[in-house]
């Protein structure tokens, strides 16, 4: 089997796919309620943050205005001129890099956020290696990504073989993304589930979009109470 050419591919990505682009309905609900997530797990005095596989670039819309110096980040060119472009802000950095090899010293940033993208890389453990590399002293790493995802393969019409549905490569629980990392300088690492596929499938956004987080999160808790199937996984790395 030919290994991913994922530098390729992720470049291509973003020039074909608008990450911009407004979402609606349950997917709109969806990721707000993964941002709002990964906001409340991100210290309140934090200075610096890095957002790798910026997307959208929601981390820069959402911390800017708070002071925070964000340094935007992905394999292509495209989403990070973009975010800078829709975020212009002193404080605002396009960086395009490869997260397997980061343009940074050791311990550069108060938090690194990595949100719905350790699916998609080849080597998970060495991925959250380097960026826990560039997290600082006392600084965190925060990752959220589908929860005991089942992949799904079609026959590509191009190359004949199996391909994964939105390139997907890897599913993950809390065991295996604390296994990624085991080094001396991780002092614990936490998560949660949330999100819950009833829910989703009923519909339910129509109504809950009109909750404050902290309430719908409490409905997502009862409601994976009682029916135990979470959507999505967040989990924080702390640094000694």
């Amino acid at each position: 089997m030919t290994e991913l050419n994922y530098i390729e591919h992720y470049k291509k990505d973003a020039e074909e796919f608008d990450y911009f682009e407004e979402r609606v309905g349950a997917t709109a609900h969806d990721e707000r309620r993964v941002r709002e997530y990964v906001i409340s797990k991100v210290q309140k005095d934090v200075k610096s943050v890095l957002d790798v596989g910026c997307g959208r670039a929601w981390v820069a819309e959402h911390f800017l205005p708070k002071g925070v110096r964000v340094h935007s980040l992905d394999i292509s060119f495209t989403n990070p001129s973009k975010a800078v472009k829709l975020y212009p802000n002193k404080n605002h950095f396009g960086i395009v890099a490869n997260s397997f090899k980061l343009p940074f010293a050791n311990g550069s940033f108060d938090c690194v956020i990595a949100s719905e993208i350790i699916e998609h890389v080849v080597n998970p453990a060495a991925f959250v290696k380097e960026l826990f590399r560039v997290v600082k002293e006392g600084g965190r790493l925060i990752i959220t990504t589908p929860y005991k995802e089942k992949i799904v393969y079609h026959l590509c019409i191009h190359c004949n073989k199996k391909t994964p549905a939105n390139a997907h490569l890897h599913s993950f629980d809390e065991m295996i993304l604390e296994n990624l990392y085991k080094g001396d300088d991780l002092e614990k690492f936490t998560y949660e589930t949330f999100g819950n596929k009833l829910l989703i499938f009923l519909r339910t956004y129509i109504i809950l979009q009109f909750f404050p987080f902290w309430l719908w999160k409490l409905k997502d808790k009862f409601a994976n109470l009682l029916y135990n199937k979470p959507v999505h996984i967040i989990c924080v790395y702390d640094k000694k």
